[in-house]
């Protein structure tokens, strides 16, 4: 069973290029301390001599969101790193609190949280790539999670063997052969109750109708894992053909501006390249917009109308149709003002750094206990880096970083009061078209404590250098 499993690993790897061919790639574990996770984890340590990659560490995330139950699956993890002698990074945060904070769903926060973590991990651990657990299992769940929700051939696609830095070893395998393999090694894992809460879709899907599947076709789980690979692969080819086609419909610069396309021609498209024309038009406009595949029928049909005029109110979009051109545009603010989208609410761990590529920059946070000098300046320039300091003891965290939102106030450092974060931008001569790409850094409870490179909270300053202080800094890869 175990060379076997092995080998079913080893075949993936290979087969989907996830370490690179020269080797030389430290890997990150996931490791939350389910089966998949512990599997993989020993899985790993035992195929990496043959495979070319090497093992830089474990990363886990306690959520704290099943109290005492939570901080047991940090201890085990904990153990299971200190029993493989590798190094392991540990972040904890308050998931739930986080998403009161800002009105979000705790799935969301949580992946947030989690990829935030994987991107420290990687710097932290000197790695390359981050390795997690899902299986065969996970992508039949998530084929027909989407299936049942009318997703095309980019949703049936479900999950990639590797996405970014991020590889997943296990797609192969089966979530009941890797518990067979810890059973016969005398490996423990420990289960997460939540899983069983059928309130959650993707539960219900693996508790209800992933049984009566099998009951159907023993092969099932499978055959949904090839429909994926397959959707991969027609996804893939689509998307080259749009690609093509796209020099010769777009009649403007391309970028995070207006773009300008000949509606007639798009018009003429087959509908499965149109659709994946405009999906790759409004990413560049507006990153991060998530459409359905009524938004894109949308745009296509107004692309295809007899009227020479037309207008859509799309999310996070604009598009207007003037004769034979279709401009595709980011939303504007009342006023009519071309506005850059919001950005994604980025967690910021306590030592860790974020990337903002809408700013062109990254924020970095550590802590400096007691004892440092040079701390009471709240905020200076050292070279191309724009460093704040905070006192800890006033910034609950996690901290997170977004753009400005409407309602935004703070009271600057030394101001009589608080103020309008838009009368702040004004008074430091922040030019309009720079405003959305100024980073904001909130605390647990969403309250801003630094507005990147232009004001430091006042309830947030430092009072006491002797004690415990965050320091932040902006390191520019642009004029922001």
């Amino acid at each position: 069973m175990a060379s076997a499993l092995i080998a079913r690993v080893v075949r993936t790897v290979r087969r989907d290029c996830l370490v690179g061919a020269d080797a030389g790639d430290r890997v990150v574990i996931a490791l939350s301390g389910g089966s998949d996770s512990v599997a993989l984890t020993w899985l790993l340590h035992a195929l990496a001599p043959d495979t070319g990659l090497e093992l830089a560490g474990l990363v886990h995330v306690n959520h704290q969101l099943r109290g005492a139950e939570s901080d047991a699956d940090e201890a085990f993890c904990r153990a299971l790193a200190a029993r493989l002698g590798l190094p392991i990074a540990v972040t904890g945060v308050d998931v739930a609190a986080l998403a009161r904070a800002r009105r979000a769903s705790i799935e969301a926060v949580a992946r947030e949280v989690r990829y935030a973590a994987f991107d420290n991990a990687i710097t932290g651990l000197n790695g390359t790539l981050i390795a997690t657990g899902h299986t065969m299992d996970d992508q039949a769940e998530t084929v027909l999670l989407r299936a049942l929700r009318g997703a095309g051939t980019r949703g049936l696609s479900g999950i990639r063997a590797r996405r970014g830095r991020i590889i997943r070893p296990l797609l192969g395998c089966r979530r009941r052969d890797l518990r067979a393999y810890l059973d016969a090694r005398g490996e423990t894992w420990r289960d997460d109750e939540s899983n069983t809460d059928r309130a959650i879709a993707r539960n219900r899907i693996r508790l209800d109708l992933v049984p009566v599947i099998e009951a159907i076709a023993p092969s099932g789980v499978r055959a949904l894992a090839r429909l994926a690979a397959l959707a991969q692969d027609d996804e893939r080819v689509l998307m080259e053909t749009a690609t093509k086609h796209r020099a010769a419909l777009v009649l403007s610069q391309e970028g995070r501006q207006p773009i300008e396309i000949d509606s007639g021609a798009l018009s003429l498209l087959p509908p499965a390249i149109a659709r994946r024309l405009v999906r790759s038009l409004v990413a560049d406009v507006a990153p991060g917009v998530h459409w359905s595949a009524g938004h894109l029928e949308a745009v296509c049909g107004l692309a295809a109308t007899d009227k020479s005029v037309g207008h859509l109110d799309l999310p996070g979009i604009r598009v207007d149709r003037r004769g034979d051109v279709l401009t595709i545009a980011a939303a504007a603010r009342p006023g009519s003002r071309p506005i850059d989208l919001a950005w994604p609410v980025r967690v910021l761990a306590v030592p860790g750094s974020v990337e903002l590529p809408e700013a062109g920059a990254a924020i970095v946070a550590r802590r400096v206990e007691a004892g440092s000098g040079g701390l009471a300046h709240a905020l200076r320039v050292d070279g191309d880096r724009l460093i704040a300091a905070l006192q800890a003891r006033s910034v609950p965290l996690p901290l997170a970083v977004r753009n400005r939102r409407p309602g935004d106030r703070l009271r600057p450092l030394g101001a009589p009061g608080r103020r309008k974060l838009q009368d702040v931008l004004v008074d430091r001569k922040v030019p309009r078209s720079q405003r959305d790409r100024v980073p904001v850094v909130v605390d647990r409870d969403g309250r801003i404590v630094w507005v990147a490179g232009i004001a430091v909270a006042d309830d947030c300053r430092v009072t006491a250098p002797e004690d415990s202080v965050l320091i932040l800094e902006l390191r520019e890869q642009q004029t922001l």
